[in-house]
């Protein structure tokens, strides 16, 4: 039994070096840390979370790791201009097992679509389930086609689907 792999979800996705990354509700920065290494030193990652003990971690790991493209940001992504990042500024957005805590999903889809560029990419990675206590509960659960409909409806194309990992599903959407 496999869990989400990170570096084999965005391998799948098919991140290259020289993009622009942001990580919405980055956690403890698992997806951030992949993808600066993926994107290189010609690329950027922004990991941007709410939860200021996990900024100091992730920051903390970021130092250790002496990865001077990922940029560790305090941020609310339900918010209109709560990522504080530019207008247009990102290539991709990853949002990994965050669906299930969103409280405003159209805040959550205005700052995505407000940050990334025309013809950027999203990868979203999600539970699938809820597993006798492993991950969210199941009423919290958003499944895989009603996240796709949400984003759809919000004017983006599904591009593919990625095999995620136990218990998870994934899928890319490209913004228009």
């Amino acid at each position: 039994m496999e869990f989400a792999n990170p570096e084999k979800n965005l391998k799948q996705f098919g991140l290259i070096e020289g993009q622009i990354v942001a990580d919405l509700g980055a956690g403890a920065g698992s997806y951030a840390i992949s993808a600066a290494s993926m994107v290189g030193n010609s690329g950027k990652v922004y990991a941007v979370e709410v939860q200021k003990d996990l900024v100091t971690r992730v920051q903390s790991e970021v130092n250790e790791l002496g990865l001077s493209n990922l940029e560790v940001r305090w941020g609310d992504i339900e918010t209109l201009g709560g990522t504080k990042l530019r207008d247009n500024s990102v290539d991709v957005v990853l949002l990994s097992n965050i669906l299930f805590q969103v409280e405003d999903g159209e805040g959550l889809a205005n700052e995505v679509a407000r940050i990334l560029r025309p013809g950027g990419r999203m990868l979203i990675v999600d539970w699938d389930g809820s597993y006798d206590g492993l991950g969210p509960s199941e009423e919290a659960i958003i499944p895989e086609l009603e996240a796709r409909r949400f984003f759809e409806n919000k004017g983006y194309v599904f591009e593919a689907s990625i095999k995620a990992g136990t218990h998870h599903y994934g899928f890319s959407m490209a913004k228009v």
